[in-house]
């Protein structure tokens, strides 16, 4: 009879676990790259009518909002590596893009899942160097990839796959989840796109979208920076200066105003005649227009943001593919569904594009969470989160313990209950690449919801701005005795948050020892000769 007996226990404790993982959530993370809130209709703005975003709205309409999501380091890799990781560059040891190269051995939650008996998937954008680490499953692009027939790396190799990167990208998904997933397991998909970075290159579909439609321009499009100090006025990434030929879909000319070379880029001929269709009388019209000045960057700016907008019309179809597959297969109900994006970007405001700088803008960045059962529909959070806490939030989820040595927040106590009374009141923010593409100084700085302190130390300059007077943060405070206070109270907190996580003091390298090759030689020119001002500014004090 014991026999017998010994066996009908491990038979229930068997079901028991059986049922136990069951009930653990599965997690669906969509992470795009370079998505400003400005272009999610949920977030509202003056783009809300002209390009809604109805998959992306569903999210929020469905679950949380989060209005005050912050990066720690608003670039792509280190972002992605302080989401893996729940800790600042610092600490993860990947401070910028150029020639950095991700230390897969460090502990990570897709490796803290795994150990829970969560089976692990990455598909798509990776921009980490090194190989994945901590995933069942992962299939990757390359470096940036591409928008038209993308290359993907697995463990097998490199391969090309015909078709536009966001659905090729939707598509594997899916197809894990349908046959390659373990059922028996909960999982975490991670499902990663390209769009919408740089050069913005649309679907076929979207080609001729928004082509009657007049995108409203930002209030300080044709900013001068006069209110700000040098960091603003030192930046390499102004819609009026720097944007490229290719990335406006334009054919290189030459001196004689003719349309000469063109760069099809991976197009098949269907893809390019497709291309040509949508874009060449458009081109023409402009060639012959033959604008300047002010005009000039209006066009700019107009042709920028409608394919931006198009390659966001990709993401938002994704999203509702994805969450229609789950429905389909009975998922939904038991899967947390998050969407955000590696940082936000600059969609005319300043009269720039890009990220980096510790603005609004840039510093912000989406996040949407449906959690059925669990989040409130159309709840809107304001607290201060960060993409510090994603890695944490997972573990919490999955009923995971948070390591000690992670630096976030489970947003888990947010999404069911409400704000907790030991919330973070500020948050810090640190940005290394310099120099380097798009010329931002390096800067770190505090934010505590309404004033922001900024510290470009390599140029000895402190801005401080007040967002709730100056919501475009157009003029430095940081002189004005009015906020002295204010001033003393944010320099005493930026400390105090160095300290919690433990920033070196001596982090600030010495730049004539910095040996970077980059891949402008205009880059490399400007940071030669920015390294020589730093060297003369050194020996006067």
């Amino acid at each position: 009879m014991k026999a017998p007996r010994r066996f009908l226990i491990l038979t229930l404790l068997l079901l028991g676990s059986a049922a136990l993982a069951a009930e653990r959530p599965n997690i669906v993370f969509v992470f795009s790259d370079d998505h400003a809130t400005q272009a999610i209709s949920a977030y509202g703005g003056p783009l809300a009518e002209i390009a809604p975003t109805p998959h992306l709205d569903a999210i929020a309409a469905e679950g949380m909002l989060f209005r005050r999501c912050m990066v720690t380091n608003s670039i792509c890799g280190p972002s992605r590596a302080t989401i893996l990781t729940g800790k600042y560059s610092h600490k993860n040891g990947f401070f910028q893009n150029e020639h950095t190269r991700f230390d897969g051995s460090q502990e990570t939650f897709p490796k803290l899942l795994q150990k829970a008996g969560y089976e692990t998937a990455l598909i798509g954008k990776w921009h980490l160097a090194s190989d994945p680490t901590g995933f069942d499953h992962w299939d990757i692009l390359p470096g940036q990839g591409s928008y038209y027939n993308p290359d993907f790396i697995n463990p097998d190799g490199k391969y090309r796959v015909e078709g536009y990167v966001s659905e090729v990208v939707t598509e594997k998904a899916k197809d894990w989840l349908k046959t390659e997933r373990d059922p028996e397991k909960p999982f975490i998909l991670m499902v990663q796109h390209k769009a919408p970075h740089r050069a913005w290159e649309p679907a076929p579909k979207y080609l001729s979208a928004f082509d009657e439609v007049t995108i409203p321009e930002p209030d300080t499009l044709f900013d001068d920076y006069s209110g700000r100090g040098t960091a603003a006025r030192d930046q390499d990434m102004s819609i009026s200066k720097t944007m490229t030929m290719r990335d406006l879909k334009l054919k290189n000319l030459d001196e004689t105003g003719q349309f000469i070379e063109r760069v099809y880029n991976r197009m098949t001929p269907v893809q390019q005649a497709e291309w040509d269709a949508a874009y060449e009388e458009k081109n023409q019209a402009f060639a012959e227009a033959k604008l300047e000045g002010d005009e000039l960057i209006r066009w700019k700016y107009q042709r920028y943001l409608k394919d931006y907008l198009r390659c966001i019309k990709s993401v938002d179809d994704s999203i509702g593919e994805l969450q229609e597959f789950l429905e389909g297969a009975g998922l939904a109900e038991n899967t947390v569904f998050i969407y955000s994006s590696d940082q936000g970007f600059y969609l005319g405001e300043h009269g720039w594009f890009d990220k980096r700088f510790m603005f609004d803008e840039s510093y912000r960045t989406p996040l949407l969470v449906r959690w059925p059962g669990v989040v409130e529909a159309g709840s809107v959070n304001s607290d201060l989160v960060s993409n510090l806490d994603f890695a944490q939030t997972f573990l919490d989820i999955a009923g995971v313990e948070n390591p000690a040595g992670m630096q976030g927040a489970s947003l888990v106590p947010i999404l069911k209950s409400g704000t907790p009374d030991d919330w973070r009141s500020s948050h810090y923010y640190h940005y290394y690449e310099y120099p380097g593409w798009h010329m931002v100084h390096r800067h770190e700085g505090v934010y505590d919801g309404r004033y922001k302190l900024m510290n470009f130390y390599d140029l000895g300059e402190w801005e401080l701005y007040d967002m709730e007077t100056d919501p475009q943060e157009l003029v430095n405070q940081y002189e004005n005795p009015e906020y002295a206070e204010v001033r003393a109270g944010l320099h005493e907190e930026l400390t105090r948050l160095r300290e919690q996580y433990e920033v070196p003091e001596n982090e600030v390298q010495d730049l004539t020892n910095v040996d970077m090759h980059y891949h402008s030689t205009e880059i490399q020119k400007r940071g030669v000769e920015r390294r020589k001002m730093l060297e003369a500014k050194k020996e006067k004090k």
